[in-house]
């Protein structure tokens, strides 16, 4: 009844279709109505919970579909293609997002060590950059109690905080808890370099200053960075910086400030590889977007 009950409620705030921020910060409600295919994307640390339809992200060829019955859990900054291939107004993708707080998962995720006596199971393993989860009844149950507060200004501001908190220890004790816990606990040097990345597409990383960063040679740095994300490092940069480059020619940049805002210093340089990812140059696939939404 409980999930029930928070699609009636998404459905109550969001009868159109839309994105829209919630009153609690990092929390957004979406309702899509129009199937769209698979784009390129930055998913943030985030856990997206669909309640009706479903949806669709793909990593390095990996299509990972899920619906009502599994939440996903994204514990790093990581380049995708996501989509909603299968939406309509008769059957409507429904759903919350909540962008996870670094800090606030990191203290859980040691208050959970300490509570199990630094057992290392915990620590242990490489992080994986998507994970999906079956809702359980803890998690179910915190979502609710987040989002109820949403009808309450004074709850909202009182509890606010404590629920959210609720719902990130709910997400590291449940099924994706272990990936949760390994990106943001004990050995997250893949978490950390990819942060370090992030702030730094414009500029030219080499593999052994992203190995420094985190105190690895460089040929376990390799080894451990694909067996997270099953990108290598350096494919790793490249699809970051052309998935950025994309969502912002898709916003309205020109194809040139996009290139250089990513980092690109040739052009053309940028147009081969794009049209070797996307199968496209960067000005037909800005078109065909802008064609998809209706923009021309």
């Amino acid at each position: 009844m409980s999930k029930e009950q928070i699609k009636n409620l998404i459905e109550r705030l969001l009868p159109k279709a839309g994105l829209v921020d919630t009153a609690l910060k990092g929390v957004q409600l979406f309702r899509v109505t129009e199937a769209m295919p698979c784009i390129p994307a930055i998913y943030e640390p985030t856990v997206v919970a669909i309640l009706n339809g479903t949806k669709e992200a793909v990593l390095d060829g990996k299509h990972h579909v899920y619906g009502c019955d599994t939440y996903l859990l994204c514990p790093m900054t990581i380049p995708v293609e996501a989509g909603t291939p299968q939406a309509s107004e008769a059957e409507p993708l429904i759903g919350v997002m909540i962008t996870l707080v670094p800090r606030m998962m990191r203290e859980l995720t040691m208050e959970i060590d300490t509570a199990v006596g630094g057992n290392r199971q915990y620590r242990e393993g490489i992080p994986q950059a998507l994970a999906l989860a079956s809702w359980d009844s803890r998690f179910t149950q915190a979502l609710l109690g987040l989002l109820e507060l949403l009808d309450n200004p004074v709850d909202l501001e009182v509890l606010g905080s404590g629920r959210l908190r609720e719902l990130c220890y709910a997400v590291l004790m449940g099924e994706a808890g272990a990936a949760a816990r390994r990106a943001f606990g004990v050995g997250n040097e893949i978490a950390r370099t990819i942060d370090y990345l992030s702030n730094r597409l414009n500029e030219q990383v080499t593999i052994d200053d992203m190995a420094d960063h985190v105190g690895m040679s460089r040929a376990v740095f390799h080894r451990r960075f694909k067996e997270a994300t099953t990108m290598s490092p350096i494919q790793f940069v490249k699809t970051m910086r052309l998935n950025n480059a994309a969502m912002k020619i898709s916003e309205g940049m020109s194809v040139s400030e996009a290139a250089w805002d990513v980092g690109y210093q040739s052009a053309s340089q940028f147009s081969r590889e794009f049209k070797r990812v996307y199968g496209q140059s960067p000005r037909q696939w800005s078109y065909d977007q802008q064609l998809a939404t209706g923009v021309v």
